[in-house]
This record gives C-alpha cells, structure tokens and sequence, in this order.
C-alpha cells in the first residue's frame, strides 16, 4: 500500500495524552518524560482541544519566568487553538502541512472533540515508505528546503543558549552559603549548551548544610529536563530530613519510569555545624575526595547505592566522617576523571589525588584551578567529550558561637 493512499487514522495515536488546562507545569513535564513524548494536549471536560505543549513551548517560555514557574498550570505555556486535522486526511497531505507549519505534533479533531495525535515519530515508526518519501520531497526541493533548515539551525541555537542562561540561573544555586567556616571554589562547564550535571543546596535546619552533585545521563535538552525533574524533587524532599539516606531514597522513587536510557547519578552530604561531622550517602555517583590537613592524606567518602531512577526501593547506605579545620572536599562528575589522553589513558581518581595532595592547603579557587590545569596538562590536545562539573569546599573549623 502506497503513503499517499493511507489516512491519518491509519497511522494516528488513538489515545493521545491529555491534561486539564490548570495542570502544574511540574507534573506535565514527569508525565512528558515517564511516557517518553514530546507533547501533551490540553483539553477541557468534554475533550475539547483548548492547545497544545511541547518541548519548544518550555523552551520558549522558561528563560523569562521567575523560580516559581513549576507550579504554574500549563494554560500559562501552552500554544493555544493548535493547528489540527481531521483523521480521514490523506497522511501524504498531512505530511507535507507538517513540513509547511514547521511542526511535529498535529492534534486530530472530529466532530468537536479530540481522537488523536500525529507525530513525526509515529510517522517514522510506523511507515518506512515515509522516510522515502521525506528524502523525495527534499531531495525535489532542496534549496528551499536548506534555507529553512539554516532558519531552524539559528531558532535551535538561540533557543539552546536561551536554555543554557536558564540551566545556570535554575538548575544551580546563585551564590555558595554564607557561613563563616566553608570557602568554595566551583567550575561548571557543559559539553553542550545544555547538560546533565548540576549541584545543589539544601538547609533543612540552622545546624546542618546539605549538599548534592548529580549527572543526569545525556545531554542537551533530554538531560536537562530529567536534572530539572530531580531538582525540584530534590527541594521538595531535602528541607525536610538531615538524612541523606532518606533523600536518596526519595529521589530515586521520584524519578522511576524515565526512558529508558535515562538515569541519574547524585553524592549528597549533610553537615552539622556543631559537631562538624560530614553524614553522607551515594547513588552510584564518582566518590568524593576528603583531604586531611593535619596529615596530608587523601581519603574517598566511599557510600554505595544504585543509580537513582532505575531499582525501586532501593535502600542507600549512610556514611560519616570527622571534619577539621584545613580539611578539603572535592566533589566532581565523571567528566573530569573520564577525559582521555592522546593515547586513550583516563585522567582518573589516582591522577586527582596526587594533585590534590600536592595542593591540598591552597585555597579552593586555586586548587580547582590547579585540578584543572593538571587534566588539561593530562588531555593535551584531546577535547573534552563529557560534562565537568567540579565543586572544592574548604572548612576552617567551628565558628566561635557556634
């Protein structure tokens, strides 16, 4: 059977997904990645298409809202009265309004009410004759097809550096904390405009700092979404319990059922200032490093627990360490011991602990400099090929007062 001779309610997803107009932003984007879509529709009780949202509406919108944006309804984003078809539209005609509105997701209307949905993906899984025919029509009209796929190339650009301002000002805190007896030095730097990694603070009470490192798997707009996902679980959780542990476990309930090649690795560490014991755990994360001052040694805050988002229930083990003053953390994502050399060596955990027992009593902006100008040294010519993110926290010991 030719393209040209099936209609769309041959191809069309029947049960397309819907949410009500005053739907939290927060909760469209988790049914968005647990059912692996790129749009939902927006309808009101009697299934009346009221719009549509999709990737490029979060896009477009989020760069310019304030924090609160999760738990603003999705009326507020959505790109309403949709472009639509009706299901007896020859799927030939309705490819080529596709290519014509610059647009992957048409909602299919009949009779007043909404019955399905067609995407480019449905259309590329569901009728190989689609891809030939695509390369057809392009191939007949390249020029033209060139200069718009120039226009796309410069609305995606802006669209990821408009992302990429968000990541910074959303996904990571503005200023480190404020109390008297930590120092950082920080350096984050995706691959991408757009990555996975992030870190994160939390202050559940006046006596304790917890802080979080996470790389969710990916990159670009993907990885984002699922690191945007675990942050706001992450704050939802993290100001109630002073035990990592606990919030591991939440996470990783949370962020079950991403796709399937989604997950998230994350090291989260409460400290308690009057005592100033470090209680931490892991979910598969790269261990961090504890420089000892008073003996010059270099220990690994080892914790174990699976990646979050792939076994529930999993349970994470809780760890504790003794800080004093001069002791340094380093917190790091696999990027920075992964990077390779011209030969293939990894810079790995040995090459970071030499390094950072050379400078272990510098200050955190020089010694998370020094730890990058070590791996670069390593790499030489090699370019990165992961995100890095690296976090160097010194503690002076106990504040008097305190």
């Amino acid at each position: 059977m030719q393209t040209a001779l099936l209609k769309v309610r041959d191809v069309m997803e029947r049960q397309p997904v819907t949410v009500a107009p005053d739907c939290p932003l927060k909760d469209v984007l988790r049914v968005m990645n647990e059912r692996r879509i790129g749009s939902v529709l927006i309808t009101d009780d009697e299934r009346r298409l009221l719009g549509i949202f999709t990737e490029r509406d979060l896009l477009r919108h989020i760069v310019e809202e304030p924090m609160d944006w999760p738990s603003r309804p999705v009326r507020d984003w959505m790109t309403p009265r949709p472009h639509t078809i009706g299901p007896d539209l020859d799927v030939e005609e309705a490819m080529q309004r596709m290519e014509r509105l610059r647009v992957r997701h048409l909602p299919v209307v009949e009779n007043g009410g909404v019955v399905g949905i067609l995407s480019t993906r449905l259309l590329m899984a569901r009728r190989a004759d689609y891809l030939n025919r695509l390369v057809e029509l392009r191939t007949r009209a390249l020029k033209q097809l060139n200069d718009e796929l120039l226009a796309r190339d410069a609305e995606l650009r802006y669209n990821l550096k408009a992302a990429a301002r968000l990541q910074t000002r959303l996904l990571l805190p503005s200023v480190p904390p404020t109390w008297p007896e930590w120092t950082w030095g920080i350096h984050y730097a995706p691959l991408d405009h757009l990555g996975g990694d992030y870190y994160d603070l939390a202050r559940p009470d006046d006596q304790h700092l917890g802080f979080l490192i996470a790389d969710a798997s990916g990159h670009s707009i993907a990885a984002m979404m699922v690191a945007i996902i675990s942050r706001i679980a992450f704050n939802e959780v993290a100001s109630t319990t002073v035990s990592p542990g606990a919030v591991l476990t939440a996470l990783n309930e949370r962020l079950q059922n991403l796709a399937d090649d989604r997950f998230v690795t994350a090291f989260y560490g409460v400290f308690n200032r009057q005592t100033g014991q470090l209680t931490f755990a892991n979910a598969g994360h790269p261990a961090p490093l504890h420089f000892v001052a008073a003996t010059g040694q270099v220990k690994m805050l080892r914790a174990f627990g699976f990646m979050l988002g792939i076994v529930p229930g999993e349970q994470f083990q809780e760890r504790s360490v003794q800080l004093h003053g001069g002791d340094r953390l380093v917190f790091y994502t696999d990027g920075l011991i992964e990077a390779r050399n011209e030969i293939g060596e990894t810079y790995g955990v040995d090459r970071l602990m030499a390094c950072l027992q050379r400078h272990g009593h510098e200050s955190p902006d020089f010694l998370c400099r020094a730890i990058l100008e070590d791996q670069r040294q390593f790499c030489g010519q090699q370019p990165l090929q992961d995100d890095l993110t690296l976090v160097v926290a010194a503690y002076s010991g106990r504040p008097a007062g305190v």
